[in-house]
């Protein structure tokens, strides 16, 4: 059951953004005339990719005081961006029955020097709510996971388990018992099935709790350590 009664995507996307920044993509008709704007499309092959890994690899190293390998930067800045571009989708599953067509030509990212990367839309259409998670594994997750195995010698199997992670928490984030079942049924998607495992619930989490089965690599950042899903916990 849907929580309530929306008529458009900018209705479902504004309902998303409120459940917090990783939610929140803008409509507003006013960013279209920006030039800055890139297409999803365009993300795996574009040079601001290779330039956020370079951000987030020197932003841990300050913070660790010491040098931070590549592989490991550009798993954790994966992680950023995978769960920059999933959470909305998934919200407007599990919130209202709905999924906007967000895609390769129609979810739009510009570069931030800080903080999660701003998405824009125009679409006003909306999808098979069906298709999340081939929308989620196919269409945001394959192309940027092969975008950063190409410019830094890291393990596929540890970047699908950070998008499988995304996943996993954007359905905490929403804490909504239909999130629990539209994650499930993303986290099947045959490219995203071998990444990790759901156990019985534990506390704050219903129906199930998410195991990966790898590691993100942040607990090889100085002072690092492993987040809740770790396989390594």
């Amino acid at each position: 059951m849907v929580t309530e009664t929306v008529r458009t995507v900018r209705d479902v996307l504004a309902s998303a953004g409120r459940v917090g920044p990783f939610f929140a993509v803008s409509t507003d008709p006013a960013e279209e005339v920006d030039p800055t704007w890139r297409p999803l499309g365009e993300l795996a092959g574009a040079p601001a990719l290779a330039q956020r890994v370079a951000h987030v690899r020197r932003v841990l190293s300050e913070q660790a005081g010491a040098p931070v390998a590549e592989r490991v930067a550009a798993s954790i800045a994966l992680q950023g961006l995978a769960a920059r571009l999933v959470s909305a989708p998934i919200a407007a599953v599990a919130l209202h029955g709905v999924l906007p067509a967000l895609g390769a030509d129609t979810l739009f990212w510009r570069v931030s020097v800080t903080g999660p990367w701003p998405l824009w839309t125009g679409t006003d259409r909306f999808r098979d709510p069906a298709e999340l998670p081939a929308l989620v594994a196919e269409e945001i997750a394959e192309p940027l996971v092969a975008g950063v195995r190409a410019l830094v010698s890291v393990s596929a199997r540890v970047l699908w388990g950070n998008v499988a992670s995304s996943v996993a928490g954007a359905r905490r984030v929403l804490a909504d018992p239909r999130a629990t079942d539209v994650a499930a049924a993303v986290l099947a998607h045959p490219l995203l099935a071998e990444a990790g495992e759901r156990r019985p619930a534990e506390p704050p989490d219903r129906g199930w709790t998410f195991r990966r089965r790898s590691c993100c690599l942040y607990y090889r950042v100085p002072g690092g350590g492993t987040c809740g899903d770790c396989v390594l916990r």
